[in-house]
């Protein structure tokens, strides 16, 4: 039942306009209309809005991963001052809907004069899903036994050491999770694209699509064509990395 919105996609996007508003529903697709997908991704839009969706979600992912990481290792190892109210603000800041901080972001944006710019949406993207990448971090890094730290102390190893060479890799399984939540994080947002992007070469994917929406015409299978483009590759990179996913997410329930 999962796939079945996607084969409907893929059906709407093969079918014709005319078909689409006819008496008889059309169950199949109609391969002669395969070319769509080449037009549609040879107009130099869709091409730009799938391109700035893919470097919206790398960047968001690699800088939450550089700053979630060490932050996620510090909650977990470390004790320091004002770590329980640390932890207690990463959770509060996912209480916060991105519409009730659209306008103060926009007046920081505009002041460091990052308005119409992908790096600056990659910043308000990182900021909103760091929390939830360095609390899933903390749990994996909790589920390592500090023994292990305690020996490479012992030998030697300075934390950034203990990090990178035993904690790191023993917590890849959390890492590729918190890697997928920040790329789908980033990849599927469109308040904030919407609101700080105005040249229509800079827009991803999510806001392409919506202009498709017209006040008389909306044309379907052009719109279902954009989406399955938009929609297919994350769902076939999800389940290749799915497992990955769950292993990462439970890999902090206990403790040993």
């Amino acid at each position: 039942m999962a796939v079945f919105p996607l084969y409907w996609m893929l059906v709407t996007s093969l079918t014709s306009t005319t078909n689409l508003f006819a008496s008889q529903v059309q169950f199949w697709p109609d391969f002669s209309r395969a070319g769509i997908y080449a037009e549609t991704l040879a107009n130099s839009r869709v091409s730009l809005w799938l391109l700035n969706s893919l470097l919206l979600s790398i960047g968001t992912c690699g800088a939450t991963l550089l700053l979630g990481v060490p932050l996620g290792y510090a909650l977990s190892r470390f004790a320091f001052r004002g770590k329980a109210a640390i932890g207690a603000l990463l959770l509060l800041t996912q209480a916060l809907p991105e519409a009730l901080l659209v306008v103060p972001l926009f007046g920081i944006l505009h002041t460091a004069n990052l308005l119409d710019s992908l790096f600056g949406v990659v910043m308000v993207d990182t900021a909103f899903v760091l929390p939830v990448v360095a609390l899933v971090l903390k749990g994996a890094f909790d589920g390592i036994p500090r023994e292990l730290d305690e020996a490479a102390r012992v030998d030697g190893c300075r934390p950034l050491t203990t990090l990178l060479r035993i904690n790191l890799p023993l917590a890849a399984p959390s890492i590729a999770a918190a890697a997928v939540i920040a790329f789908f994080s980033a990849w599927n947002e469109y308040v904030f694209a919407v609101t700080f992007l105005f040249d229509p070469t800079k827009q991803p994917a999510a806001v392409g699509l919506a202009g498709f929406v017209g006040e008389n015409v909306t044309p379907l299978d052009t719109v279902m064509t954009v989406g399955i483009m938009y929609t297919a590759p994350a769902v076939i990179f999800y389940l290749f990395v799915q497992r990955y996913v769950v292993a990462g997410m439970t890999a902090g329930g206990l403790k040993g």
